[in-house]
């Protein structure tokens, strides 16, 4: 009797999930709250700030493109570090970004959870946590395509709410918008000069602004389950140019046109919120808050994927425990997601039993995290291409000016790192990092050593 398949991933990603997907995938909280303490930083400057991060990421997405495009993975660029430096770098970048990932699900719950507590004040923020999580979690573990039509509504939300913001704003400071007498680009010098705090605020603001973009690579894992997913990762590359100038770029232009960026209310209400109360808006604080909590929702949903197929992915590499790649009849590593899921569980209890304390301490490991893959990514890009020259291929997908925009970009995200370290507002953050980095770092290297003991134990035996 022949023995059963074994049971992989599906591709039960349609098209317009992946390309929806694709488009809103870097849409979150940190664009509609978090970038107005960016803006409060740097002052009109923050442009500067968005437009550096964005070109790191837009190059780092081309460099993943190029290795995706060869190689497919849900795995993503842990696999593709695995293969090109060394196994100790695909355990240690893969095991970082689940950590990442967990630790994000559960501060969108949070987050999520306040707004809801916020309308509903007799049931518990704690409870509304759970309820969420929960619920993203049975829509996961059901099947992809579950993951696919929640996340396509969500970032459809996302984008019509974009949109229909560019145009309120650009309607106020062309001098047609009737509720309000907001008109021109005056804000931009109005206040201390288009750079108030100087350069090193902008360089400030680059490391507040580069974590909003991160999430950009998740189309490289999604992409893994869906048909034709070379082109749907070569599409969603060239997409990131337009997705940074247009609902980064374009909307928090509009902002610091309207909003000074010295208001005193912009950091408690928020960019969007702000922006909008100085157009007398009607409910804005109320439509903000609905698309906050859409925004929170989506990226809890795209956080739990992610993490599920990292860790799923670590798994089938021998690098987590070999439950995590099981796989249910429905294409669903179920093992994988209800750990991930139980992860964030952990999270959100810490935060609620010990307030302000262990849960503050685990956030600030993630401070550098994003900065340390990207710089992964560079590296294993340099050295896969290397190899595929050397083997006398030729890459369908390729990154421009090889190899010099690489190391660029290697050489920026470096001094980057450096300059946290230095930095009193940063350097704890980095540490931290570098603490979380160094002990995966660790367990890698001490699972090798026990491998090559037994292989020569086998091998003398």
């Amino acid at each position: 009797m022949a023995s059963p398949e074994p049971r992989a991933l599906k591709h039960g990603l349609t098209s317009r999930q992946v390309s929806m997907i694709s488009i809103a995938g870097i849409i979150g909280a940190g664009l509609f709250i978090g970038s107005s303490k960016a803006i409060a930083t740097a002052g009109p400057a923050i442009l500067l700030s968005y437009l550096i991060a964005g070109v790191l990421v837009l190059l780092v997405m081309r460099m993943l493109g190029e290795m995706a495009v060869a190689n497919p993975n849900s795995g993503s660029f842990s696999t593709y570090a695995g293969r090109a430096i060394g196994p100790w770098a695909g355990f240690t970048i893969g095991w970082l970004y689940w950590w990442f990932w967990v630790l994000v699900i559960s501060v969108e719950a949070i987050a999520g959870a306040d707004i809801l507590h916020a309308w509903i004040p007799t049931v518990p923020s704690w409870l509304f946590a759970f309820l969420i999580m929960a619920a993203l979690s049975g829509t996961n573990l059901v099947s992809v395509r579950n993951f696919g039509a929640f996340e396509y509504w969500f970032s459809l939300v996302k984008v019509v709410a974009i949109i229909a913001f560019i145009v309120v704003c650009g309607l106020a400071i062309s001098g047609y918008w009737p509720l309000a007498q907001a008109s021109g680009v005056s804000n931009l010098n109005a206040h201390g000069g288009f750079m108030p705090n100087g350069f090193g605020a902008v360089l400030g603001g680059v490391l507040v602004t580069i974590f909003s973009f991160f999430g950009a690579e998740i189309v490289t894992i999604a992409a893994g389950e869906t048909a034709n997913p070379k082109e749907k990762i070569r599409r969603a590359t060239n997409f990131v140019v337009y997705r940074i100038a247009v609902f980064y770029l374009l909307s928090i232009f509009l902002i610091v046109c309207l909003v000074a960026w010295d208001d005193p209310t912009l950091v408690q209400v928020g960019s969007f919120q702000r922006a909008l109360e100085i157009l007398n808006v009607p409910g804005a604080k109320l439509m903000v808050d609905i698309v906050v909590l859409v925004a929170v929702t989506s990226c809890m949903n795209s956080g739990l994927y992610t993490a599920s197929r990292m860790l799923y992915s670590l798994g089938e590499r021998g690098e987590a425990p070999r439950k995590a790649k099981h796989i249910s009849r429905n294409g669903v590593p179920t093992v994988a997601v209800v750990g991930s899921t139980l992860a964030g569980f952990v999270g959100c209890f810490v935060n609620y039993a010990l307030p302000g304390q262990v849960f503050g301490f685990l956030l600030s490991t993630t401070g550098a995290i994003a900065l340390i893959v990207y710089l992964v990514i560079a590296v294993s890009q340099l050295r896969m291409r290397s190899i595929m020259t050397k083997q006398g291929i030729d890459p369908a997908f390729k990154m421009w000016l090889y190899p010099w925009l690489t190391w660029f970009v290697i050489v920026l995200i470096g001094a980057v790192l450096g300059y946290m370290v230095l930095s009193p507002s940063y350097r704890y953050e980095t540490l931290m990092t570098a603490a979380v980095a160094g002990t995966m770092l660790l367990i890698a290297l001490v699972r090798k050593k026990s491998e090559v003991n037994h292989y020569k134990i086998e091998s003398f035996s």
